[in-house]
C-alpha cells in the first residue's frame, strides 16, 4: 500500500488526515514484517544448500582409500610425537638429576664430568640416584681435580700485632684484613 493511495481516498467530502494515514501505514508495515518473518532466512538456507551440494560433489571425487592412508600416516606421526615427548621428558628428568648430583658433589666442570661418565649405563639404570652418586665418587677418586676440595682450609690466625708472615697489608684480601683487624684491634693501617 502506498501513501498516495490513502491520500486520494475521501470519506464523504473529507480527505483522510495525516495522523490517520500514518497509523494505517504503520499497521500495514507491521503486517508486512510479520508476513516476511517465516521467509527471513531464505537466503541463508539457499546459501547452505548450495554449499552442501558443492561439498557432496567434492565427496564424489574423493579417494576414500587415500583418505584412510593419510589418516593412518597421521596416526603414526601422532604416536611418534608422543614417544618423542616421553623420551624428551625422561631425558630432561635424567639431566636434572645428573646436574643436581654434580652440584652436590661440588664438581668444577659439569661438561667435563658428563664426558667422563658412562651416560648410557646411567640412563638405563634402575636406581639412577645411587648409581650417579657412586659414579661421581669413583671419578672423585680417579680425577679429584674435577671437584672442589671438601676439606675446609685451616682458619687464618695472624700473629699478635703483626701482619701475616709473607704478606703486606696492602696485599691482603678483605677476609684476611678483617681477621687481622679483629686479632689486632689497636693496629694502625
Amino acid at each position: 500500500m502506498k501513501r498516495e493511495f490513502l491520500q486520494n481516498i475521501k470519506i464523504g467530502d473529507q480527505v483522510l488526515t495525516k495522523e490517520i494515514i500514518d497509523a494505517i501505514m504503520a499497521e500495514n508495515g507491521n503486517d508486512i514484517e510479520a508476513a516476511k518473518k517465516p521467509f527471513a532466512d531464505y537466503e541463508t538456507i539457499k546459501g547452505q544448500l548450495a554449499e552442501a551440494s558443492k561439498t557432496i560433489e567434492e565427496f564424489k571425487g574423493m579417494d576414500i582409500d587415500g583418505i584412510k592412508k593419510t589418516a593412518d600416516e597421521w596416526k603414526k606421526k601422532a604416536e611418534q610425537a608422543e614417544k618423542d615427548a616421553v623420551a624428551k621428558i625422561a631425558d630432561m628428568e635424567f639431566n636434572g638429576l645428573l646436574d643436581t648430583a654434580i652440584t652436590t658433589a661440588k664438581g668444577r666442570n659439569a661438561k667435563a664430568l658428563r664426558g667422563l661418565l658412562d651416560m648410557d649405563t646411567l640412563k638405563a639404570s634402575k636406581n639412577r640416584s645411587e648409581d650417579i652418586k657412586s659414579a661421581l665418587d669413583k671419578l672423585r677418586e680417579s680425577d679429584g681435580y674435577l671437584f672442589e676440595d671438601t676439606q675446609a682450609p685451616p682458619p687464618y690466625a695472624p700473629g699478635p700485632g703483626s701482619a701475616p708472615i709473607g704478606k703486606k697489608i696492602s696485599e691482603m684480601t678483605y677476609s684476611e684484613l678483617s681477621a687481622y683487624l679483629e686479632a689486632n684491634p689497636s693496629a694502625q693501617i
